[in-house]
């Protein structure tokens, strides 16, 4: 069953996909009514879910389900990964691939870029040791305060700086 994002609870369990580019005005649209008819039926074991979705700086889909009275089985998050997959090929975008590292460029520009060319981000100084990254290792809605977005030298990326 969908309940607005911010009604979740802070235990809630996520999952963070980010778009290989930002989405138009009608994607988000056609998104927004994908996922809430998703959220409304996805189950597990034939029991439905407290289930949530919010899209960050336009490109990031973050599903939300509170797995207190009873956790998402593998078939349920199966049947999400469907949805997203569906999403994927309608809009051709790329969400499920998870070698990418977004960072923000400004405060709500974010840029998605494949982790294989990272290394010449932090060289040409495009990616430094200050910048704002997403960190992908967060699975609780709690963390997206605290805990989402920290400075690359916070994260796995710290190996790429001068100490």
């Amino acid at each position: 069953m969908y309940l607005e994002f911010d009604k979740m609870p802070e235990h809630s369990r996520i999952w963070i996909y980010q778009a290989d580019r930002k989405f138009t005005t009608q994607e988000l649209d056609w998104i927004t009514e994908r996922l809430k008819t998703f959220c409304n039926q996805w189950n597990t074991h034939g029991t439905l879910m407290p289930t949530s979705f919010t899209i960050k700086f336009g490109q990031v889909i973050i599903l939300a389900v509170d797995e207190s009275q009873l956790g998402a089985s593998g078939c349920s998050i199966d049947s999400s990964v469907r949805t997203l997959r569906e999403i994927e090929q309608q809009l051709g975008v790329n969400l499920l691939d998870q070698g990418k590292v977004g960072y923000l460029k400004s405060d709500d520009l974010l840029e998605v870029s494949p982790f294989l060319g990272i290394k010449s981000k932090v060289t040409e100084g495009t990616l430094r040791a200050e910048t704002i990254v997403l960190n992908p290792v967060i699975n609780k809605k709690s963390e997206l305060d605290n805990n989402w977005l920290i400075h690359a030298k916070e994260s796995w990326l710290n190996k790429y700086f001068m100490n």
